[in-house]
Order: structure tokens, then sequence, then C-alpha cells
């Protein structure tokens, strides 16, 4: 009985993690552009660059956001995308609309490497992001 209630704990302790997808390298201009048949109009794409040493400091409220579509991608595997995007902390989070990235939240500097925006700032970004992108 230890045992199983061992396992049930574990797996309630992991459902945050399993419910965020991982984007790479080689899907990303497919999630974040879309394809021709796709209707990627006006949809808000949320990237946090994440590393797994820094995890205690990734962003906690996504599933707060509403109307946004939210991926992680992992630093440690995804040269490409790190180069591209200048990243060099961890978190770094984007906003994306149709396919143009928008605001940049990244780490400062230093040893503590915290979560450079929290739930209100976040949805501040967002509604701008909307904004400016209606036109």
């Amino acid at each position: 009985m230890k045992k199983f209630t061992l396992i049930i704990i574990l797996l309630l302790l992991s459902l945050p993690v399993l419910s965020q997808e991982f984007i790479h390298d080689n899907n990303f201009d497919e999630k974040i552009k879309g394809n021709a048949f796709d209707d990627n109009n006006g949809k808000i794409i949320i990237v946090e660059f994440w590393a797994d040493f820094n995890k205690e400091n990734a962003f906690q409220d996504w599933d707060k956001l509403k109307e946004v579509t939210y991926y992680r991608c992992d630093l440690a595997h995804n040269p490409k995308l790190k180069a591209k995007y200048r990243v060099r902390m961890a978190p770094t989070i984007l906003i994306f609309s149709e396919g143009d990235a928008y605001i940049k939240f990244k780490a400062k500097a230093g040893l503590d490497l915290l979560c450079p925006v929290d739930l209100p700032k976040m949805e501040r970004a967002i509604e701008v992001v909307k904004r400016e992108s209606q036109y």
C-alpha cells in the first residue's frame, strides 16, 4: 500500500511538467509560425527558454494565463534557438504573435537567476502584444 501511495504522489507532482509541451530546434518554426493551412492570426505563443538546473525559478503560473499557447525550450538541447534568440540566462521568456517575437523577459545576470516576470506583469505584456499585433 505504501508503494502505491508513493506512486500516486509522484504522479501528481509530475503533472504540471507533463502538461507543458517542449519545443525544439527542428519543430520551432512549425509551432510558432504554423503552416499554410494553420490559422495563426492573432495567436499569442509564449516560449520559456528553460534549464533543468534552474527549474525552481521557472514561471509557475502558466495554467492561469488565458488564450495563449505555452511551450518550453530546453537550452541544453537546442543550440540553434539559443543562438538565434541570444538567450544567455534561464529562464528567458519570449512572447510571439504571428511568428514574430514582441517581448522578451530575461533573468538578470547573477547567481539567483530568478524568473524575470510574475503573473500580473505577464498578463499586461500579453495585452500589449494583442493590441500591437492588431495593426
